[in-house]
């Protein structure tokens, strides 16, 4: 973080607190967060780092100075004999090598450090107290020190054992265990799949839907009725044994959990040293989507029981234990500017220019605002402090502004009137939301448009990029699209970065691009609303009619015969998108182009002999969230070999809506429209 004058962070260390604490109280106190953790743990990590640069501006009220908030009055108080302690936090392997160091410094060197390193997982934190081997009380972390007996509660979780399995243990010491009463500590959580279970009946109930697995968990320990929570599957991992009963090492605490009756997670492990915890956490990383239920990282703890307790604590958390974090799909940072983008189709689109920051493990300095209505919505304004959200491949978007950072310079973003890059006066059809450049020659949209034809999901021509293509039109090789396939060698090699082996690879590049599958090409077009959803649904259309074409003059032809009605007739194709197909065929320029692309060698790879079968004819599907088996792009391909169509958008023409980790609003919409809602699970059977 760079350094800001003291006036400056006085105010924003403020601020920070305000929200930090508002955010808990809505957290801890209400179960009714507004924010992901990543955004509360991004705010969290600023107001650290102003710390650390202003220590005299650190207060005993600052949220740096505390564990949690204020525990709930529903249920009776339960003050903690040993305080549940937090963790602090590493976000890269920079972060967890400096803890190393830093505690190392307050060993002796024969003093050797191993770890025991457990996934973290993202539910409901607690303490279970048992006397004489009976359960006897359970209660939440709350603040740290005082939580909330929820002891009914836990009882109904199956894998909190009611007795524990004290025999088998002292059988494995050899030996009698003294005390009569021990503390376990662990985590409530629950499963991907009760969650999408409750959600579903939530729904059917019309009541609020949870909006993640781990507020579905913490408002289930916290009703009032037993039953209520009973019916929600909640599970449980042990991670503490606060008693001493003989374990010496961090790894044995695990194993006596299990000798007790405590269900383990299979996936737990001992690291010799950091670079095992390193590849423990990178292997942890790359498994995350597929495991049952959501973690956000990895703990670290100092094996050795001796060693942990010499290392203490400083301030509320415990030197020898760190949350190695994933990196966070959320983070919150400052709009420094917002500027206007000219698409390919002439489409003005806001894009905010943001201070750096890392959101899913990138390094973002951009997001779409996506339109001039869309920044009305969220309030957005240059200077504001934003949530900024990326999942995937998604192009990074923000989510929300945090009003109350609010400064009173903040500036409000006015659309432009004009084109920012030719000049030209802008438009907004009707109905529509969108601006669009009135110049139909702007060179912003001739350029992009090539662009978009040489892209991975259209032509996909292998080394031909926007600096290659902006010398080409410079040079003036190319005039349009269809140029590009007879370019030669020769008319390359002269050119400035062009030596005879990169000529000779670009030229093999765009000869072998030459074929090309139906759908990319029609995407390839750029017709107007045809992305690559809608280039599929034609595609398929045309192999369910079972018209083989290998050359443009017959797609020529099937859209010259083809009516308005017939294209609105494909499932999500409506009015607009008819009209822009039906109208694109029509116009003399277009058609010309296409016969330039037939004279210069393009051939259609038709996909009817890719076809399985047509058990999904008729079938729309519309994927949300990530598959554990297959990417998004595999399982469309899977129902578009079926004879099924793939949607990029929910609508009443959906037949089916597949479901994977990380819901969105389109989930919510399949609900509100009766869509048929299928998980993995259930997505493979529909397709075996």
């Amino acid at each position: 973080m760079k350094k800001i004058p003291y006036s400056e962070a006085k105010k924003r260390i403020e601020k920070l607190k305000k929200e930090i604490q508002h955010h808990d109280y809505l957290y801890y106190v209400l179960d009714q967060p507004e924010i992901s953790d990543a955004a509360y743990d991004s705010l969290k990590r600023e107001l650290l780092e102003l710390e650390k640069q202003f220590p005299d501006l650190v207060t005993p009220d600052s949220p740096s100075q505390r564990v949690g908030g204020q525990p709930l009055e529903k249920f009776e108080k339960f003050k903690h004999k040993i305080p549940m302690l937090s963790l602090q936090d590493a976000m890269d392997k920079k972060e967890l090598e400096d803890w190393e160091k830093r505690i190392k410094k307050l060993l002796t060197p024969s003093e050797r450090l191993d770890y025991f390193a457990e996934l973290k997982m993202d539910g409901l934190a607690v303490t279970l107290i048992y006397k004489d081997g009976v359960f006897y009380k359970g209660a939440t972390r709350g603040d740290g020190y005082i939580g909330e007996d929820v002891t009914q509660n836990l009882k109904t979780i199956k894998t909190i054992p009611l007795k524990l399995r004290i025999e088998d243990l002292e059988k494995f010491l050899k030996k009698k265990i003294k005390d009569k009463e021990i503390e376990i500590r662990g985590e409530v959580f629950m499963s991907k799949g009760a969650f999408l279970e409750l959600n579903e009946e939530q729904r059917k109930r019309q009541d609020p839907l949870f909006a993640n697995p781990r507020n579905a968990a913490a408002g289930s320990v916290r009703q009032l009725d037993p039953k209520i929570t009973a019916s929600r599957r909640l599970d449980f991992y042990g991670y503490q044994i606060v008693t001493e009963i003989g374990q010496k090492t961090h790894q044995e605490v695990h194993q006596f959990l299990k000798i007790l009756g405590f269900k383990e997670n299979p996936y737990n492990q001992f690291c010799r040293n950091l670079t095992e915890v390193i590849n423990f956490h990178q292997k942890i990383s790359r498994l995350r989507e597929r495991l049952p239920y959501e973690i956000d990282g990895v703990v670290v703890t100092v094996n050795d029981d001796k060693i942990f307790k010499k290392l203490g604590i400083v301030g509320r958390t415990p030197r020898a234990s760190i949350a190695f974090k994933f990196p966070g799909l959320e983070a919150t940072t400052k709009v420094k500017n917002i500027i206007v983008q000219v698409g390919r189709t002439g489409k003005l689109t806001p894009v905010a220019l943001l201070e750096p920051v890392k959101v899913g493990g990138v390094t973002i300095s951009r997001a779409t605002l996506h339109n001039e209505d869309e920044i009305k919505r969220l309030d957005v304004r240059i200077g504001d402090t934003v949530i900024v959200q990326r999942a995937g491949d998604v192009i990074p978007d923000i989510k929300g502004v945090i009003k109350n950072l609010r400064t009173g310079q903040e500036k409000k973003f006015q659309m432009p009137v004009r084109c920012p890059i030719c000049g030209s006066k802008i438009y907004k059809k009707p109905n529509e939301i969108d601006y669009y450049c009135s110049n139909k020659k702007c060179f912003a949209l001739q350029r992009r448009y090539l662009y978009h034809f040489v892209s991975k999901k259209a032509f996909d021509i292998e080394h031909l990029g926007p600096k290659i293509i902006d010398q080409l039109v410079n040079e003036g090789l190319i005039k349009d699209a269809a140029d590009i396939f007879s370019l030669t060698q020769g008319d390359l090699e002269p050119l400035e970065r062009f030596a005879e082996k990169s000529a000779q690879n670009l030229i093999e590049a765009i000869n072998k691009a030459k074929k090309i599958p139906l759908a990319r090409f029609i995407y390839a077009l750029g017709i107007r609303h045809v992305g690559e959803e809608t280039a599929n649904l034609l595609a398929q259309q045309i192999t369910n009619y079972k018209l083989q074409i290998t050359k443009i003059r017959d797609l020529i032809e099937i859209f010259k015969n083809i009516s308005i009605n017939d294209l609105q007739k494909i499932p999500d194709i409506g009015p607009i998108v008819g009209k822009s197909i039906y109208d694109w065929f029509r116009q003399v320029k277009n058609i010309n182009f296409l016969a330039k692309l037939e004279r210069v060698g393009i051939k259609i790879e038709s996909q009817g002999s890719k076809i399985k079968s047509q058990k999904l004819r008729g079938l729309t599907f519309v994927l949300t969230g990530t598959l554990k088996s297959m990417t998004r792009d595999e399982a469309k391909e899977k129902i578009r070999l079926l004879g099924g169509n793939v949607s990029s958008s929910v609508s009443k023409n959906t037949d089916y809506l597949v479901v994977g980790e990380g819901l969105g609003s389109k989930y919510e919409k399949a609900k509100r429209l009766g869509i048929k809602i299928v998980d993995e699970k259930g997505f493979l059977k529909i397709l075996e």
